[in-house]
């Protein structure tokens, strides 16, 4: 059994694309994407956190904006549990993605 009191990390992400796109585009791609769950809804105290990703196979993503560092940047938050999700189980589900590609 695994300790959900220990520590899991948060990781801010940033991404820069060649292409500009918004925020809502952004949430919309992730909240369809396999093995994500959008949490995004800072008005109501909504973000990604460690302590609910604890034993769950899906990875947070949240807190998305515009990154104001970068052209066509955006930065988000991503939470995960990392001692049951690793690159193992990852790269089985990338191999399962690209499997069925025409």
């Amino acid at each position: 059994m695994l300790d959900k009191n220990a520590a899991r990390p948060i990781v801010l992400a940033r991404m820069n694309t060649c292409l500009s796109f918004s925020a809502e585009a952004a949430r919309a791609a992730l909240a369809a994407a396999p093995g994500i769950d959008l949490v995004d809804a800072p008005e109501k105290a909504e973000y990604p956190l460690p302590l609910y990703v604890a034993e769950r196979y899906n990875c947070q993503v949240g807190r998305i904006r515009k990154d104001c560092a970068m052209e066509n940047g955006l930065s988000f938050w991503v939470a995960g549990d990392q001692l049951l999700k690793g690159a193992a189980l990852n790269a089985v589900q990338i191999a399962e993605e690209l499997l069925k590609l025409p």
